[in-house]
């Protein structure tokens, strides 16, 4: 178990720390450890330690998944440090400038979706939920010269969209972090999801590996079926549909199949529902495709499905955040159709066009330029490359040497699931998430788990020896921990 020792100034900051410094997710009276960080690079963390070796740990969260090239990229760090010499914010009322104009654009080009054409920036994901719930609010109630009963949103279980009371009003009303908040919230519509998978079937190893996980990634159409029939009963009382394509992730780290999706967007185009996908953890690479939504169209491209006759999966409103900025700075983006934007900009309307939402940060030039340079680096295409060989070693790091073995199976493990940068162990009972840390801190590996759940979204600039000492870790820590359980069973 790692023995830290701090110097008396850092020591003196921690118990400052500890009695009066709130951390997400924890409790002020029985904290959960926190650990000092003196400097970061690439894929490793430096611990302020008092010692004459540095105390690495590679980091194997991206920071909640937002910092997808590493820490100190030099083009990242340039790029902000170019903008502080010329502003660091100005107010995007009335004002606008280059970084901001020129994000807009890369965001449309990246997205590569022609009906997507209308950029609000916000301040985090959460926000960016808000914005696109009040879209859809706003946008019907224009629309409806104000007489509509459409205020109700429709989403399926295990989702998790933020901690703003829109964003919680559409999270899991039973499963999530929220259900103390339980008649205080608005009350949306929720179904069950749909069945979650290993992996994808568009997935690179789902088509390398296909006696693998050809069973394990059919579609099955009873998965829709609740879904249709609420829609069919109640649509008369929908604003707008909202979730987290093809990975829900705080709420489970779920995979589902491309087809609901596929099917979701066929029932909003014949009922006129707006389709509100929340990308924020998804969004630029992730899952292996640019956006989740994208593996749609893979998907029907892999069933030899001819161009005309696929559906065209798109969302209305898109929450765009986290790695955004490359996880330099909060920064999000809502992008929408033309068709939303002229409903809730009409001239007639109660508010005389103008959508109701102004954050102060709004634009910032700071984020905006941090954002266009991470954006620029994803264009040259190289994270397509570094996506499939981390998913590639999390299929035989973790997927294939965890299930393959009876006693982890037996005794410890309940699931493993692999898709792009994405690598999830679900354990059999609730973790302990103070105990978890420190076998990893031990073994120099940064692991946040949470639930269940023990996984990990490296930055896709991790290296393989990188990957390995953290699958690795993993492997050991379910090991310690197996026999633990299995000692406690015998006594």
């Amino acid at each position: 178990m790692a023995n830290l020792k701090y110097t008396a100034e850092v020591a003196d900051l921690l118990k400052f720390d500890k009695e009066h410094l709130w951390h997400p997710y924890t409790s002020m009276c029985n904290p959960l450890p926190v650990y000092p960080v003196a400097s970061a690079n690439g894929c490793v963390i430096t611990l302020d330690t008092d010692s004459e070796e540095k105390y690495d740990l590679i980091e194997a969260m991206s920071s909640w998944w937002c910092m997808i090239h590493g820490y100190n990229n030099e083009e990242l760090n340039a790029a902000i440090i170019d903008q502080t010499l010329k502003m660091s914010h100005v107010m995007f009322g009335g004002l606008t400038h280059k970084p901001a104009i020129c994000l807009g654009q890369n965001i449309l080009r990246i997205l590569d979706q022609p009906q997507l054409q209308k950029v609000f920036f916000a301040d985090s994901g959460s926000v960016a939920v808000e914005v696109a719930m009040k879209m859809a609010l706003q946008y019907e109630f224009t629309v409806s010269n104000g007489s509509s009963r459409k205020n109700k949103f429709i989403t399926i279980k295990n989702g998790y969209h933020g901690d703003t009371f829109g964003a919680m009003s559409v999270c899991d009303p039973v499963n999530s972090m929220h259900t103390l908040y339980k008649g205080y919230l608005a009350e949306n519509i929720f179904v069950n999801a749909p069945t979650m998978l290993t992996t994808l079937p568009t997935s690179r190893i789902c088509l390398m590996h296909p006696e693998v996980f050809s069973e394990a990634t059919k579609w099955h159409q009873e998965d829709f079926e609740e879904f249709l029939k609420t829609v069919e009963e109640k649509h008369d009382q929908l604003c707008a549909v909202i979730l987290e394509p093809l990975l829900q992730g705080a709420g489970g780290m779920r995979f589902y199949h491309p087809q609901f999706l596929i099917e979701v967007r066929k029932v909003c185009n014949f009922y006129k529902i707006p389709l509100i996908m929340d990308e924020i953890a998804t969004g630029f690479g992730r899952t292996g495709a640019m956006f989740a939504f994208k593996h749609c169209g893979n998907y029907q491209n892999l069933l030899q499905i001819p161009p005309k006759e696929q559906v065209d999966v798109f969302p209305d409103i898109l929450c765009l955040g986290k790695a955004l900025t490359g996880g330099y700075m909060t920064l999000s983006a809502v992008v929408t159709t033309l068709e939303i934007c002229n409903g809730i900009s009409s001239p007639k309307s109660a508010t005389r066009g103008s959508f109701m939402h102004g954050p102060t940060f709004m634009g910032n030039p700071l984020a905006c330029s941090v954002a266009n340079k991470s954006l620029e680096i994803l264009l040259r295409g190289q994270w397509k490359d570094q996506v499939e060989r981390i998913e590639a070693h999390l299929f035989e790091g973790l997927y294939l040497a965890i299930t393959t073995d009876t006693n982890l199976m037996k005794y410890a493990v309940n699931s493993v699931r692999v898709c792009g940068a994405v690598g999830v162990v679900e354990l059999k009972e609730e973790i302990d998430v103070e105990w978890f840390q420190k076998q990893f801190l031990s073994r120099k590996v940064y692991i946040r788990p949470f639930s269940k759940l023990c996984y990990i979204m490296p930055p896709y600039v991790i290296s393989e020896g990188e990957l390995e000492k953290v699958t690795r870790a993993i492997r050991e820590v379910l090991f310690v921990y197996m026999r633990q359980k299995m000692n406690r069973n015998h006594d």
